[in-house]
């Protein structure tokens, strides 16, 4: 039922009116008590009459094909986050406009700037590791010394053989390195100078059943690049989505722009988007940036055969957990693929130029590399190679600095992401904490006064503080703007409470989607791996 703040601060007012009154005049108190409360039931029923039509009101709309956003949006009267919400951009021509109220942006020094270099890396590794659910001794099918082409076959997951993981380059295999317990860690792979293709056969995309679109995409490596949820899992081959979801921008701190990094490459993006959407009985769901005044790349807003959703707000309104919540939420057995744009654009490629192009572009940022800027590489490719020279005592961050993993100039960028992060080492002792004077550091409270101001701050990766008692503070709902409750699910996920986890919405969130709530802890609690274990924990019991 919907909240009306606007009805209840009346009859607050009403309330607080009375009060006064009755204790201005106490000869004529009783007279005043009595109109009071006459005054405060007809407001109660006239309170109650808006609910009622409201309720109906939404009724009809859901039997009128209605969305549950568009559900919500129906009232007889508007409500205050409405009367003052942000103002839908003239740009916009098409598509459901969304204006997220939570959220908190972390603007760090370091932005890459927009020119594209050329990367230096010439080794790059396929990590088994990246993708959830696979078997941790995978089947690795070439040994050191091996040649392979990009698209060759290099590894698949013996619990479902058909799903086939490729080379993203040409090159000679050169390591086969092994992690903990023996699961394989990473097949690194020397590339050529010139990278080659395996020569891929084509496939009639008008004429093409959809089994048979299936079948290509894992012989060609493509069907790794979508991701299922619940679980962030690779999809299984038989499952068909209810929707595909697609965001085409990144609010996380010092994201790649990706209106920047899809220039020159509609054609295949479109590609990729006619492919997605032979296969789902849905719609291919496309969240497009309203937040700037300027619009998004015409690749973006020209795209055809999807359905255009326009979202306004702070971090994590880019993440595309939050725009499946708000679009289209994932209830029982639902299941929705999601991708990246470049992972549009790969699969788009496997059918318009026939060859398994893994190129990327990687945002090299943060306040610790000497020149942020865009570096044109491939998948996998080594992270020392891609950020070149960095200062002293730093962290390097494949991903984003709230939800990404630690590496060493020796490791490999991981499959999904299109960014390094460079972040100082928070392991200087600090004199007095918070107590004493301190430079501008991000925080979503208010208590530093370089909050009030338009600063850009040189952050590192202290966590100011130790892991603490788990105590209420309604910190994560004013970052998370998703319906659910964030602090109550982790604490279910502690005790294995399955029933209360799936009621909470855990198969609406990854990683990426609470990493906000967890900057955000007074606790200091590892919201992440709490959640990853109650996705697994779940997952084993589907």
């Amino acid at each position: 039922m919907k909240n009306n703040t606007l009805y209840t601060f009346l009859v607050a007012l009403f309330l607080f009116s009375s009060n006064n009154a009755f204790a201005a005049d106490s000869a004529s108190g009783s007279s005043i008590l009595n109109i009071g409360m006459w005054a405060v039931a007809i407001l109660i029923i006239f309170f109650l009459i808006i609910q009622v039509s409201d309720n109906l009101i939404r009724i009809e709309g859901k039997e009128a094909g209605l969305d549950a956003n568009q559900q919500a949006g129906l009232s007889l009267f508007p409500s205050f986050s409405k009367l003052f919400s942000a103002k839908k951009p003239e740009y916009i021509k098409e598509g459901a406009f969304y204006a997220l109220k939570a959220g908190h942006n972390i603007v760090l020094e370091g932005e890459a700037e927009k020119v594209i270099k050329q990367s230096n890396a010439t080794t790059f590794a396929v990590q088994p590791q990246n993708f959830v659910g696979i078997s941790p001794i995978p089947k690795v099918t070439v040994a050191v010394g091996d040649e392979v082409k990009a698209g060759d076959v290099v590894c698949f997951d013996k619990k479902r053989p058909d799903i086939k993981y490729v080379a993203p380059v040409s090159g000679e295999v050169i390591a086969v390195n092994r992690g903990a317990k023996r699961s394989i860690k990473e097949v690194v792979i020397l590339a050529d100078k010139e990278i080659n293709y395996k020569a891929l056969p084509k496939l009639d995309l008008e004429n093409a059943s959809r089994e048979a679109l299936v079948n290509h995409l894992l012989e060609t490596g493509g069907w790794t690049m979508i991701r299922q949820r619940p679980f962030g899992i690779v999809p299984d081959v038989a499952d068909v989505p209810k929707g595909v979801f697609i965001s085409t921008f990144d609010s996380a701190p010092l994201a790649p722009d990706l209106n920047f990094v899809v220039e020159g490459k509609g054609a295949a993006f479109q590609k990729g988007l006619d492919v997605l959407r032979m296969l789902t009985d849905g719609e291919v769901h496309l969240g497009l940036d309203a937040r700037g005044g300027d619009a998004p790349s015409t690749v973006f807003t020209g795209a055809t055969g999807v359905k255009k959703h326009w979202f306004h707000g702070k971090h994590p309104v880019g993440n595309v957990g939050i725009q499946i919540h708000h679009i289209a939420p994932i209830a029982g057995n639902d299941k929705v693929w999601t991708l990246g744009v470049q992972e549009v654009i790969t699969i788009g490629k496997i059918f318009a130029e026939g060859k398994f192009d893994a190129s990327r572009v990687i945002a090299v940022t943060g306040a610790e590399t000497t020149a942020p800027a865009y570096v044109d590489t491939y998948l996998g490719a080594n992270v020392g190679s891609l950020v070149g020279e960095v200062k002293e005592n730093v962290r390097l961050v494949s991903g984003d600095v709230l939800s990404g993993q630690e590496k060493t100039k020796e490791e490999f960028l991981d499959f999904s992401d299109d960014q390094i992060t460079t972040i100082k080492e928070g392991n200087e002792y600090e004199m007095f904490g918070w107590l004493a004077p301190m430079d501008a550091r991000p925080s979503v409270s208010q208590t530093f006064l370089s909050g009030l101001a338009d600063v850009t701050y040189e952050a590192n990766t202290n966590t100011h503080g130790e892991k603490r008692a788990f105590v209420v503070t309604g910190q994560y709902e004013k970052v998370l703007p998703m319906d659910i409750f964030p602090q109550h699910l982790m604490k279910a996920i502690l005790v294995n409470d399955f029933e209360r986890m799936e009621g909470l919405g855990i198969n609406e969130l990854l990683e990426e989607d609470i990493a906000l709530c967890e900057f955000a802890c007074t606790s200091k609690q590892p919201l992440q791996k709490i959640l990853r274990e109650g996705l697994e924990t779940m997952r084993e019991q589907a």
